[in-house]
């Protein structure tokens, strides 16, 4: 009994943290644009260009 005086006020801490990290992300522009990484990845040109003599 004594553990949960210490482990609910604990796992409040945690959860209020881990809502504060992500609404930060979420307001600084983090997740605006989840698409767009994945294209510029598939349309990425590794190639390497022709040497010139």
């Amino acid at each position: 009994m004594e553990a949960l005086f210490l482990l609910i006020p604990l796992s409040l801490i945690v959860v209020a943290v881990a809502g504060w990290i992500f609404f930060g992300a979420s307001d600084s522009g983090q997740f605006d644009d989840l698409d767009g990484p994945p294209l510029r990845l598939l349309q990425d040109d590794d190639s390497i260009p022709p040497k010139m003599h």
